[in-house]
């Protein structure tokens, strides 16, 4: 369906392009939305930064997601502990782990340089695909505490009962594949290698409104406030 992130970014900011004239903030989730989201801010000369997000997985199946944290933010969805037979308390080593590893991402891509100020501006959300959808929810609620004037989520694919449910927490969803039957977002991408801090500090370097001091050199700090 998509060849890479690239391709699908690239098809993302087609279907983006009437949000170009708002100057929008292209925020991505990390690691692999952020290929993603430097094509979507390439084409739409937006600014680009990005929201870490970790999801809180079961104690015996990390990939099976029954929480996400985001900054000053944390969800954990009730039915699927019920489900497991687990308690909030249960999870409170793994939310301590995935507390340090989002600081420790957000110091490693923004260093010192403060969140950009969203309010009253329109915010693009995107991720390289949707699943259960609690990392994203996780990242909305997030986003939407700073008050922008409107929160889009893009993204490549997605199953639909998760794209239905999301598409009620934000202003506009754009979902350009919703396949069924839905498989890991991976399987939609012929080519889907894991994303490294290095790429993702590349690209925001490459991107020359990211707020960071890591960013290439020549414009003031906080160019896309």
């Amino acid at each position: 369906m998509f060849r890479d992130r690239t391709d699908a970014g690239r098809k993302l900011a087609e279907a983006l392009q009437e949000y170009a004239a708002l100057k929008p903030l292209i925020l991505a989730l990390p690691r692999g939305g952020v290929p993603i989201g430097f094509e979507v801010a390439k084409a739409l000369h937006a600014p680009l930064d990005v929201l870490v997000v970790r999801k809180i997985g079961a104690p015996w199946n990390p990939e099976f997601g029954v929480g996400a944290i985001a900054p000053g933010i944390q969800i954990l969805d009730q039915p699927s502990l019920n489900a497991l037979g687990l308690t909030a308390s249960d999870l409170k080593g793994i939310i301590e782990e995935e507390t340090l590893e989002l600081d420790r991402r957000v110091q490693a891509y923004r260093g010192k340089a403060d969140f950009p100020n969203i309010v009253g501006k329109t915010v693009i959300l995107i991720d390289d695909g949707l699943a259960t959808g609690i990392t994203t929810r996780a990242a909305i609620e997030a986003v939407k505490k700073l008050k922008p004037a409107q929160l889009i989520l893009a993204v490549p694919v997605g199953p639909a009962d998760t794209v239905k449910y999301l598409s009620h927490l934000v202003d506009k969803l754009i979902c350009l594949e919703i396949p069924s039957p839905f498989f890991a977002v991976g399987s939609f991408y012929n080519n889907f290698p894991q994303v490294s801090d290095k790429e993702v500090m590349d690209l925001l370097k490459l991107s020359p409104s990211f707020t960071s001091p890591l960013r290439g050199r020549g414009r003031p700090k906080g160019h896309c406030h």
